[in-house]
C-alpha cells in the first residue's frame, strides 16, 4: 500500500481532515493525497505558498519569522503548518520549504535543504532533508518524507 493511501485509511479512521501547505513542492504532496479515491473525505484543500507575501498573508507565518530564520527553516515550516490548519479549518497539515535546486542554495543553506513540519492537532514533527539529488528526486524525496511522518505522527 502506498504511504498515500495509509495515510488517507488512517485519517479516515479517526474522523480527521488534513490540508498543505506547500512552497519548493509546489502542491505535490497535495497531488499525492488527492490521487486516492475518497480523498474527499479528508483532504480539504492546499495553500501553495512560494513566495513570502503569500506564507504572511494566507498562511500567518510572521514577518520576523522570515527575517530572522528566512523562508527555508525549521521555524517557518512550523508556522506554514499551523497557518495551513487554522486557515482550512483541518485537524493535519503538512507544510514544506526547501531550496529544490538546482540553483539558489548558500553554504548554510545548500541546495537540497528542505524543512518539512507536519501537524496533527497540537502536536508537530519537523524534519530537515537535506542532500541533492537534483530538483526533481529532491522534491520527491520532500513529498515522501512528508507522508512518512504525518503517518507516524497520527499513528
Amino acid at each position: 500500500m502506498k504511504t498515500e493511501e495509509e495515510l488517507g485509511k488512517l485519517l479516515q479512521a479517526k474522523n480527521l481532515t488534513l490540508s498543505t501547505a506547500e512552497s519548493c513542492t509546489g502542491g505535490r504532496v497535495a497531488a499525492a493525497i488527492t490521487s486516492v479515491a475518497g480523498c474527499s473525505e479528508y483532504f480539504k484543500g492546499s495553500i501553495v505558498a512560494y513566495s513570502n507575501e503569500v506564507k504572511m498573508n494566507l498562511l500567518e507565518v510572521a514577518a520576523d519569522t522570515l527575517e530572522k530564520h528566512g523562508a527555508v527553516s525549521r521555524e517557518t515550516v512550523m508556522e506554514m503548518a499551523a497557518g495551513a490548519m487554522k486557515t482550512l479549518k483541518t485537524d493535519c497539515a503538512i507544510a514544506t520549504s526547501g531550496i529544490a535546486g538546482p540553483g539558489g542554495g548558500t553554504p548554510e543553506k545548500p541546495v537540497g535543504t528542505i524543512w518539512i513540519a507536519v501537524a496533527y492537532k497540537t502536536e508537530m514533527i519537523t524534519t530537515m532533508q537535506t542532500g541533492d539529488n537534483g530538483r526533481e528526486k529532491n522534491v520527491q524525496n520532500a513529498v515522501q518524507n512528508a507522508l512518512d511522518l504525518l503517518v507516524e505522527l497520527v499513528k
